[in-house]
This record gives structure tokens, C-alpha cells and sequence, in this order.
């Protein structure tokens, strides 16, 4: 999945971001852990951009099953489980559709807490 997003870290990188974890590592974890790491990557509006050229109504969400088909047909093509993983946490609503701006939000600057929300 990190390759992805243009990085290629090695395990030591990895394994460094792991251990700040304070317990174990879901999605919404490494999306944080990640994203605190992710200064040097592509701005928000060019990453929530990558989305909308698949949001053709320009509504913010992708529907569930045709971003699946995307990830795991196209480019780096991701396994059925790397998304079954994305989308456990990922913030999809009762009709199935990824809200691919929230989604960036939380790639970017990490989940909210559910104090926040």
C-alpha cells in the first residue's frame, strides 16, 4: 500500500513507525502513524484530485465496489485483502459510498478521536 503512495520505506523505517504505536496497529493506526510521516508527500488537494478523476459526480464519494475494481485492477494493483483492510476503517456510509475527502483528511493529518467526532 505504501508504494502506492509514490513510498518504498524499508523495514527499518517500518519497524520504527511501528513501535510508536501504543497498542496494536489497525488501519486508523497506521493511517496516523503514517500520516504523521507524510510532510514530504503530495498536498491534500492533489491526493483528494487523484480521487475525483473517479468521482463523476463530482460528490466527494466513490462508490464502494467500483473503487475496489480500481485498486485492484489498475496500477499498482492492490490485493483483495489490502483493501478489505483500507476499508475496514476507511469512512464508507450505509449505501456503500467512500468518502474519498474524509478519507484524505485522515491520510493526512490522522483519525479523529472519537471525542472529536
Amino acid at each position: 500500500m505504501l508504494a502506492s503512495l509514490g513510498k518504498n520505506p524499508d523495514d527499518t523505517y517500518l519497524e520504527s513507525m511501528m513501535n510508536e504505536a501504543p497498542g496494536p496497529i489497525n488501519f486508523t493506526m497506521f493511517l496516523t502513524l503514517f500520516g504523521e510521516r507524510l510532510q514530504g508527500t503530495d498536498p491534500e488537494e492533489v491526493i483528494r484530485n487523484a480521487f475525483a478523476c473517479f468521482d463523476e459526480d463530482n460528490t466527494g464519494q466513490i462508490n464502494e465496489e467500483k473503487l475496489r475494481e480500481l485498486l485492484t485492477t489498475m496500477g499498482d494493483r492492490f490485493s483483495d485483502e489490502e483493501v478489505d483492510e483500507m476499508f475496514r476503517e476507511a469512512p464508507i456510509d450505509k449505501f456503500g459510498n467512500f468518502n474519498y475527502i474524509e478519507f484524505t483528511r485522515i491520510l493526512k493529518h490522522g483519525a479523529k478521536d472519537k471525542d472529536e467526532q
